[in-house]
């Protein structure tokens, strides 16, 4: 009988408080798309981590192709030709994308020298694969752009990229389709599916079951740190693998109902604004929300997303246009200024970690980053009450499932679902009159999804406004009333909700109208 590439048999790995992998036997086969799924929490990028040489397990063995294998450190893991691709990105963000691919060589155990020798002497020829390899698996990607130049979905083709540069044989992708669109996610799964036909080994970990249903051929389902089922894909479907992982059935589409509409809460204006390289990102964006509204935004992920809502939230200055919240100009005004407050915006960020919490403060403190401190939580406008303070960040712990030891806990101690959880959790908690929502359900699981988009559709009945940018089609489908597609910083068109040609959305996010369409949709 044929080996596993990978058999981990008895892995525990504990941290103060919690067993995050609780004797865990799991297998990775080559020629197959071994499936990892769970709830945020679960342990299964804990697993992994240990796989790749980042944790040292506590108890239990790994065999690398039958032979017992001790993994000290990420280097040991690529010396066995064993790649992971993390959800938060391990690039280097002043450094281009050739110069981060170049680093592969640092890490394979070559050293300084080495990489001096075989990487920054030669960049032109890792620039060259690079863009090779974007053209290749469609994961368009600038090899001389900086990584803080790039998007979050930019970021991840990087990552996916150097993977791919790396010839590895066991390859570990942790929610990699996360910030893709639907044709960066069929290239990608055309190459796993190639990839693994080669005999190399793919270990697949999603929150999206019909991905799992799509390319997996065994699926592994994790709840609590311990294994509860492993299956063939051909032997199960998503409502079972959605019962297994949170023990009941899931919603996936929830309904919208019905809302009140008031006026205009957010309207923009002819707006323009520039990128972090200096290129334009904006091109005369013109909208308007209403309250009891959700207006989705669709588009390729760079094509000007990340400036609108960050030009909305005052965090980059627009070159031209206005933004008006009701009758209040706050164009360029800074992220907390009285208007904002007056009218209580709410901020989900693209990038949780840079944008939406402060990694080493703890939970208690990140669930009072933004507000009016003022008034909420002092003491006579001088102390902080941290008895209230205390209070509130356990009510949003508890209402929001947020795992965790406790709110004392250091924010990075947290799992990139809970993170976004907490981050929700102190936005919602504010009760915005106007959400700006970016990609709220990136990397929750099934369970904490449709938790969270029925919270935004209470929030729509209750007469929020909503900008809703999504990397996931079927979010932005399912939950918007209307649909502004953006291609290149313009909107190409705004649709209705309830009636979208899924072709024309396509041709309109790939920049191409049908019969010379005006760029002003009807509303």
């Amino acid at each position: 009988m044929a080996l596993p590439a990978v058999r981990m048999t008895g892995i525990t790995k504990r941290f103060p408080g919690v067993v995050a992998n609780d004797h865990i036997d799991f297998d990775v086969w080559r020629n197959k798309i071994n499936v990892l799924v769970g709830e945020n929490a679960a342990g299964k990028t804990t697993l992994m981590n240990v796989l790749f040489g980042l944790y040292k397990p506590d108890e239990g063995e790994i065999l690398i192709n039958g032979k017992k294998s001790t993994l000290r450190s990420p280097r040991d893991a690529i010396n066995l030709k064993i790649c992971m691709i993390h959800q938060h990105f391990k690039l280097i963000p002043a450094f281009t994308v050739t110069e981060n691919v170049a680093l592969v060589s640092v890490l394979s155990g070559k050293g300084i020298f080495g990489l001096f020798k075989d990487a920054l002497m030669d960049l032109n020829a890792i620039e060259k694969r690079i863009a090779s390899l974007s053209e290749e698996y469609g994961l368009k990607v600038d090899p001389k752009a900086k990584i803080e130049q790039l998007s979050v979905g930019e970021q991840q083709r990087v990552e996916i990229i150097k993977a791919i540069y790396q010839d590895v044989e066991v390859l570990i992708m942790d929610e990699p389709t996360a910030v893709l669109t639907p044709q960066e996610v069929v290239d990608l799964f055309r190459f796993l599916k190639a990839f693994g036909k080669e005999g190399r080994a793919i270990v697949f970990i999603t929150h999206k079951l019909d991905e799992v249903m799509s390319i997996g051929d065994i699926v592994t389902v994790i709840k609590a740190g311990r294994v509860v089922a492993t299956k063939t894909t051909t032997e199960t479907d998503k409502n079972e693998l959605a019962r297994l992982m949170v023990g009941r059935d899931v919603i996936f589409r929830p309904a919208k109902g019905d809302s009140s509409l008031v006026g205009n809460i957010l309207r923009v204006e002819n707006l323009e604004a520039l990128n972090d390289r200096g290129i334009k990102a904006l091109k005369s964006v013109t909208l308007s929300i209403r309250g009891g509204e959700i207006l989705g935004i669709a588009g390729v992920s760079g094509n000007g997303q990340k400036e609108l809502a960050e030009v909305i939230m005052g965090l980059r200055k627009a070159t031209k246009g206005n933004v008006f919240l009701e009758d209040d100009n706050v164009t360029n005004c800074p992220p907390f200024d009285r208007g904002r407050i007056k009218h209580s915006v709410g901020y989900i960020p693209e990038d949780r970690l840079s944008r939406g919490l402060i990694l080493d403060f703890s939970i208690r403190d990140n669930a009072i980053l933004g507000s009016d401190l003022l008034t909420s939580f002092t003491k006579n406008r001088i102390l902080l009450d941290y008895k209230n303070i205390s209070k509130h960040a356990k009510n949003l712990v508890s209402s929001f499932d947020v795992k965790t030891t406790g709110i004392e806990a250091i924010a990075r101690t947290l799992s990139g679902g809970n993170l976004q959880k907490l981050i929700l959790a102190r936005e919602l908690s504010r009760k915005p009159r106007l959400l700006i929502a970016c990609d709220p359900t990136r990397g929750l699981d099934v369970g904490a999804t449709e938790f969270v988009r029925q919270k935004l559709l209470d929030l729509r009945k209750d007469g929020v406004a909503t900008l809703l940018i999504s990397e996931d089609l079927d979010e932005i489908l399912s939950m918007s009333d209307f649909i502004a597609v953006i291609f290149e910083g313009e909107i190409m068109k705004i649709l209705s909700g309830g009636t979208v040609d899924i072709e024309e959305m396509g041709l309109l996010m790939a920049g191409v109208r049908k019969n010379s369409e005006s760029s002003e949709g009807s509303r």
